[in-house]
């Protein structure tokens, strides 16, 4: 049974942000906008987004690793948007409904939490509000305006489920400035919660400076990885998730994959999160020969759970044979697959130790590893 549902509306284009990505997938403080919307909620009971039509593969990337439901294309107009979300939980059956808009991602906990409890001590319909303080003037004449009366709206507005859903179906292709509005020509009661300035809606290419600015300090913190295989019986060895026909395999619990197994000892140590034995032990059976993507996405949404972000990846792997030359574009395609990061994040590079060392007479090979992660506090 599904309380309290959240539908997130990430549909438009946002033109007013200039040319290119929407605005919902663009990085903000290193992390896809998106990306910081949803974490916020993930601790709700069913999370769904509803997307552009043409977005599918953008909403995949900036939200690997979350638990949601799977996504909504949307309509020409929000309204649009946000009954095609509402239809899909329907399904669902919950008692209650936060609809949030994807371009505030600094909506915060205490917020959603003033909401919700509003929603549970019994209000139709919640929406955050603030007082008005600029002076406000009529357009043409430039006389005063009251303000008094007058307040500023954000989101997540809440609503009960059935309520809300009935409210859209029967207004479906009337205009209406947002969900509050639609609940209101319904006849619900609406009950206002304080706002928070901090909860902008992201709209022009400049609020993403203003944004990173109200996220606060922002620290970057560097972490190194070290990994080493043997050369033992097999026909191809697996390096930085890329499968390389060889005469030799290489030696370990999981996939022996040196160079994944580095940078993940990486991106945990940029957080100080221990190192891959600790969270993937090699006493333990259910990893013999597991795929070390499935290390690296863990050490990646640790990262997340802290609220960081990962920006740079740079392996160094070592060796004798194979020649990675002819495979580091696919190396560097499959890492920023595993963390979502552009390609132009990741760098694969190779050396040799010159006929020294076990690398040089070619009885194994190893990998290190940098990871650069933003924190903010």
């Amino acid at each position: 049974m599904v309380s309290m549902a959240v539908l997130i509306v990430a549909g438009g284009k946002g033109e007013r942000a200039g040319a290119g990505t929407p605005k919902q997938y663009r990085l903000l403080a290193g992390r896809p906008m998106l990306a910081r919307t949803v974490a916020v909620f993930r601790q709700a009971d069913a999370v769904q987004v509803v997307i552009g039509a043409q977005d599918a593969e953008a909403f995949a990337d900036a939200t690997r690793g979350f638990d949601l439901l799977p996504p909504v294309v949307g309509g020409a107009t929000r309204q649009d948007s946000v009954l095609a979300g509402l239809e899909a939980l329907a399904a669902h059956h919950p008692d209650f409904v936060l609809i949030h808009d994807a371009a505030r991602p600094l909506v915060s906990p205490a917020l959603i939490a003033r909401v919700t409890a509003a929603l549970e001590a019994g209000a139709e319909a919640v929406v955050p509000a603030l007082a008005v303080v600029d002076a406000l003037k009529d357009k043409e004449s430039w006389n005063p305006a009251p303000r008094e009366e007058l307040f500023r709206v954000q989101t997540p507005q809440g609503f009960r489920f059935r309520e809300i859903l009935a409210a859209h179906r029967e207004q479906k292709g009337r205009a209406a400035a947002d969900d509050i509005a639609v609940a209101q020509t319904a006849g619900m009661k609406i009950t206002s919660v304080a706002g928070d300035e901090r909860n902008m809606k992201i709209t022009s290419a400049e609020d993403f400076a203003i944004a990173e600015n109200l996220m606060g300090r922002r620290e970057t913190c560097t972490g190194m990885g070290f990994d080493a295989h043997r050369f033992g019986p097999g026909d191809h060895v697996w390096l930085c998730g890329v499968k390389i026909a060889h005469g030799n395999g290489l030696i370990g619990h999981s996939d022996a994959d040196a160079g994944l197994h580095a940078l993940t000892d990486a991106v945990l140590a940029a957080i100080g999160a221990g190192d891959i034995g600790q969270h993937f032990p090699p006493s333990d059976e259910k990893w013999r020969g597991a795929s070390s993507d499935r290390f690296l996405k863990h050490a990646a949404s640790l990262v997340r759970e802290a609220g960081g972000a990962i920006v740079h990846c740079d392996v160094t792997l070592i060796c004798e044979t194979p020649k990675i030359s002819p495979h580091r574009e696919a190396m560097r395609a499959r890492i920023a697959e595993i963390l979502s990061l552009h390609v132009s994040r990741i760098s694969v590079k190779a050396t040799t130790t010159e006929g020294m060392g076990f690398t040089g007479r070619k009885e194994g090979l190893a990998a290190q590893a940098l990871a650069t992660v933003e924190l903010c506090h």
